[in-house]
């Protein structure tokens, strides 16, 4: 089982991209897309189709795909809940806990059907896939869709993933 207090990092030209640990996507499932892959790719599928910021994400469609959605941080994100909500998108995003922000009170809590609060502060890895750094916040993972809700609801209580689930 995997270790629910992991993650990944990368430092890139000074600035953080915090990479999607394997474990996660490992428990969730496959995904379609992910418009959000670091241009210095990733060390391990995210999903069938991954798009990197060089490559403009936000310029393709969603409908009809399963999203994995780990955005850009901080007022960067918000575009990507954008889409994921005008393209009625499915998918789970994994993104800070900063619920005093727009973003979770204008594009996630009215938005999603299930958050998944994480235990403790995930550890990012490098490019490599080395564990590296703990994150500098909490973080939780956020469903949207019915599918995706029930997917992340079953991976709290078989205890793959730990934390506090919210359930709308």
């Amino acid at each position: 089982m995997p270790k629910a207090q992991s993650v990944n990092m990368n430092v890139d030209s000074g600035q953080k991209t915090w990479l999607t640990p394997k474990w996660i996507i490992d428990v969730l499932g496959a995904f379609d897309l992910d418009p959000c892959c670091p241009d210095g790719g990733m060390p391990w599928r995210t999903a069938d189709r991954m798009v990197c910021k060089s490559e403009d994400g936000l310029s393709i469609d969603w409908h009809n795909q399963r999203v994995w959605l780990n955005p850009p941080y901080g007022k960067e994100a918000v575009p990507f809940f954008q889409k994921m909500i005008d393209d009625n998108a499915n998918g789970i995003a994994l993104v800070f806990v900063r619920t005093d922000t727009k973003l979770w009170q204008r594009h996630i809590f009215p938005h999603t059907n299930c958050i998944l609060f994480l235990a403790g502060r995930l550890r990012f890895c490098r490019q490599n896939g080395e564990e590296g750094e703990t994150a500098t916040a909490p973080s939780a993972l956020i469903a949207f869709g019915q599918e995706d809700g029930k997917i992340l609801c079953n991976a709290y209580e078989q205890a793959y993933i730990n934390g506090f689930l919210m359930v709308n």
